[in-house]
């Protein structure tokens, strides 16, 4: 006689944790705490909405399972090598495309950006690409300037889509109509899903409010499903185009480049390549970013395949080999070109396989909670063809910080139909390394406050500036320039000061009289 063990009613408390649970009961309590989010909330045509955004989620919510059973998330390390000859091309190597065919290519291309992000790093608490970057002109600005540039150039009409999450979205559609007919500029807004609770690991909200601090964008990997889901990946098939080019709102370097556009359409045979990940070389700055290797997993494919891997998926044993930038020479700039076709047929069959990531944070309120996030990138490794191209410096260029918008904001660069271009009068490549102090600097209007104007850096190598410091007009820092003002002390640097491989510590003021 067969005895059938029923598994204990999972505990619907809110208090209770599923943590000692075995992990099939965990995700039936957790799928009960969704229904409940879906049963009480009043949306109207929202709640179907609402249940598709809760159904993704329970699919990472599965993968975190797998993760704790141990069946995914950390690699093999024995697996993973650097990526083979040829698996990544050189900038240099790509054929240049006449003018005479730029036109017939564009017509085929969709521009997207990233847009779900907010400037929290730097104070602000509304979208990222509305930060003003140069003359009141912000991110958004710039990136149109450029579209619109191109367009006029090749006769074309490429369109420019945002993606845009529910922190961004009601900014951004308020603005863009500013732009009026410049671009043909299309939106479209990312999932949502709800954050865990790390003590209880169940979803933190009880109610469905977006704005109550317990939701979250899950990652910008998740372009591809809102994408398909939202209906723009239809329309944008219906109207013709064939290539994605995808990118972050906040990297002004992330130009069109036909070069690459036509390397997907050159690759259309038999054999195509379906995706391109633009890579960068590694620097000591750098050693945290995910990194292409070549990953040999026969339980996914037959055959080793390219594939993104990001520090949190490496063995802590083996962090320092993740860091090495002999072994790994280049990382993900986040700048992607993909074939719509190939997105699609993905999409519609379920092959679309994204790593999902654990993230860790602490929140206003002090309760710490993970967020199940993918990454773009991480697609590379169900595309058909994929490759690496090893770009320059040039086309990366994100802002994170306020240090970064120093930089953007300096004379290294120049800017011309919104594209940025480093300063031909510099005459060596590295960008400087810049430290801008937390306390004084990190908030953008304090950081813009402590500025009369942006000093001349054409011919620095590192600033680091630490305490209470400002700065006067048409000050020059070359070389090495290190500024420290302890606690209570405040330096000023005069109007017009030149300060090469110098030191600044203590207290310094210059009063008017």
């Amino acid at each position: 006689m067969t005895t059938t063990v029923t598994p204990p009613t999972p505990p619907l408390e809110r208090h209770h944790s599923v943590v000692t649970l075995d992990h099939d009961v965990a995700r039936l309590v957790v799928k009960s705490d969704l229904a409940n989010i879906t049963t009480h909330a009043t949306l109207g045509d929202q709640k179907e909405e609402l249940k598709e955004n809760l159904e993704g989620f329970e699919k990472h919510y599965q993968h975190f399972v797998d993760m704790r059973k141990g069946k995914l998330g950390i690699v093999d390390w024995n697996k993973v090598q650097p990526p083979p000859q040829g698996a990544v091309k050189s900038y240099e190597s790509i054929d240049q495309v006449p003018d005479a065919v730029a036109k017939d290519l564009l017509d085929k291309l969709v521009i997207l950006k990233l847009n779900g992000g907010r400037g929290i790093t730097m104070g602000v608490a509304g979208p990222k690409s509305l930060i003003s970057v140069r003359n009141d002109t912000t991110f958004l600005d710039l990136i149109v300037l450029q579209v619109e540039h191109m367009n006029r150039r090749y006769g074309t009409d490429v369109p420019l889509v945002l993606m845009n999450s529910f922190n961004t979205h009601s900014d951004t559609e308020r603005i863009k109509f500013k732009y009026g007919n410049r671009v043909t500029l299309l939106t479209f807004q990312q999932s949502y899903h709800p954050r865990i609770l790390l003590e209880t690991l169940r979803p933190y909200p009880e109610n469905f409010d977006l704005h109550d601090g317990r939701w979250y964008p899950p990652g910008h990997g998740d372009v591809y499903v809102s994408l398909k889901k939202s209906g723009m990946l239809e329309k944008l098939l219906d109207q013709g185009k064939e290539y994605i080019f995808i990118s972050n709102i906040d990297n002004l370097g992330a130009t069109v480049d036909l070069g690459i556009l036509n390397l997907l359409e050159s690759r259309r045979g038999p054999n195509p390549c379906e995706i391109v990940m633009e890579v960068t070389e590694r620097t000591r700055s750098d050693v945290t970013g995910g990194i292409l290797v070549h990953y040999e997993d026969k339980s996914e494919r037959s055959s080793p395949q390219l594939r993104l891997l990001e520090l949190g998926q490496v063995p802590k044993k083996h962090t320092d080999d993740f860091r090495s930038i002999k072994k790994f020479k280049v990382f993900n700039t986040n700048n992607l070109w993909a074939n719509l076709q190939a997105m699609d047929r993905l999409l519609s069959s379920g092959k679309m396989d994204l790593d999902v990531l654990i993230n860790r944070k602490i929140l206003d309120d002090g309760v710490t909670v993970i967020q199940l996030e993918t990454a773009a990138g991480s697609a590379i490794k169900s595309f058909g063809g994929a490759i690496g191209i090893n770009v320059p410096r040039s086309r990366f260029l994100p802002v994170k910080t306020t240090s970064d918008l120093l930089l953007l904001k300096s004379n290294l660069f120049t800017m011309a139909y919104g594209a940025v271009r480093m300063n031909p009068a510099r005459t060596y490549a590295p960008l400087p390394v810049v430290k801008l102090g937390e306390q004084h600097f990190q908030k953008l209007g304090e950081f813009l406050g402590r500025f009369d104007s942006i000093p001349d850096m054409l011919e620095l190598d590192h600033l680091t500036v630490s305490g209470d410091v400002t700065f006067g007009r048409k000050v020059t820092l070359k070389g090495t320039v290190i500024i420290i003002a302890n606690h209570g002390d405040k330096i000023d640097i005069p109007a017009g000061a030149c300060l090469e491989n110098k030191i600044v510590s203590g207290n310094l003021r210059i009063l008017d009289h």
